[in-house]
């Protein structure tokens, strides 16, 4: 098959990361991947072997969706939207795919509905119409008005096939978070969490017994950054290693360097989910792949998830965590020196945890699934 998957990150890496981890599963399945990414490039995530188109990228001004960046930070207008969207369909009439796939979208994006929309118009002209799937995650952002969702469930039910949830139901299911109405539910399946394989102790046990700070490849980790520059001061006989992701993370590492914190700065690293097999604990926020790698590694682990701008997402998947094992769950509010180290050392403190009882192969799963609508083609 030819398949070809849509994805923009405003924020963080996250969506993207998981959309990779999808094309790597189809390319090992023996089939041919396009993704097509509308955010910023993340140099700290591995693409090799994936054919990968990079779009006019967009960015979120902070928290609000609605404010679109271009790679110069200026508000993006109606002629690059309208580049993006030429590009993006292009895309699609020349690979000619047997499933498109689009990540996220009609469950959020609405500010890039008219791109998304475009595109799939361009797929119903196509001579072999393809099987149209929405890839998403466990937690959703739940919709604000009951009209977003009853607007999701018009566009589903026009172009999708399917809804991809990339969640174990046995843990999470939609409902929790969207309203999952009779046709919604009809279009729904499951295929456990995505996740690469797990990646095992590091050759070199880097990480050994270090506390990790990790807050994706967006700048909204600033605070727990430089709570954490502080916490490391209170934790003499425990060394700290704060990971700082996004393109500009040099900068912002000789920034935090103003500290004098005891912690190592570093940019984020291809192998941290190999050094979290080796860590004392791991602090971090909630996202869907930083979740799935503490999971995955059993690792002691403290979440501040993030909450600003009237986010939900990552409080709602770190209350569906908190009462396994070694797991801290610690508000924005309380974020303090202080409670930041009390919190890794009741996570440190804890019975090992062990990560049996999750399904973890849901991008080969979504591979089965999108092979068996498209019919063999």
């Amino acid at each position: 098959m030819k398949v070809l998957i849509a994805v923009t990150h405003l924020l963080g890496t996250g969506h993207l990361s998981r959309a990779l981890t999808l094309a790597r599963a189809f390319i090992a399945a023996g089939h041919r991947v396009q993704a097509v990414s509308g955010g910023f490039p993340a140099p700290q995530l591995n693409t090799d072997g994936i054919d990968l188109l990079q779009l006019p990228p967009l960015r979120s001004d902070g928290v609000d969706f609605t404010r679109l960046l271009t790679e110069n930070s200026t508000l993006a207008d109606e002629a690059y939207f309208a580049r993006r969207q030429t590009a993006i369909c292009a895309a699609l009439r020349n690979l000619q795919p047997d499933v498109l796939i689009t990540e996220l979208y009609p469950f959020g994006r609405r500010s890039l509905r008219k791109e998304f929309l475009a595109l799939l118009e361009t797929a119903r002209t196509l001579p072999l119409r393809p099987v149209i799937l929405s890839s998403i995650r466990d937690i959703l952002a739940p919709p604000s008005k009951p009209e977003k969702a009853e607007k999701a469930d018009a566009v589903i039910a026009k172009h999708f096939d399917a809804v991809l949830v990339h969640s174990d139901p046995a843990a999470t299911r939609l409902n929790a978070s969207w309203p999952v109405s009779d046709l919604l539910a009809a279009k729904l399946r499951y295929t456990g969490y995505v996740a690469p394989t797990a990646a095992g102790p590091h050759p070199d046990q880097a990480g050994a017994g270090e506390v990790l700070v990790s807050a994706g490849g967006g700048s909204v980790g600033t605070p727990l950054y430089r709570c954490a520059l502080e916490a490391a001061k209170l934790m003499p006989g425990t060394p700290w290693r704060l990971l700082v992701g996004g393109s500009d993370a040099n900068v912002r590492i000789a920034d935090f360097s103003k500290a004098r914190s005891p912690a190592l700065l570093e940019p984020a690293r291809q192998d941290f989910r190999q050094m979290l097999s080796h860590a004392a604990a791991s602090v971090s926020m909630c996202g869907y792949n930083t979740a799935l790698d503490i999971l995955q590694a059993g690792t002691p682990a403290v979440f501040v998830p993030f909450d600003a701008g009237n986010e939900t997402e990552q409080g709602l998947r770190a209350a569906s965590l908190a009462p396994l094992k070694g797991i801290e769950i610690l508000e924005t509010a309380l974020l303090s020196p202080e409670s930041l180290c009390a919190a890794v050392k009741t996570a440190m403190q804890a019975s090992p945890r062990l990560a049996g009882g999750f399904r973890f192969d849901g991008a080969v799963r979504s591979v089965e699934i999108a092979a068996e609508l498209a019919g063999g083609r």
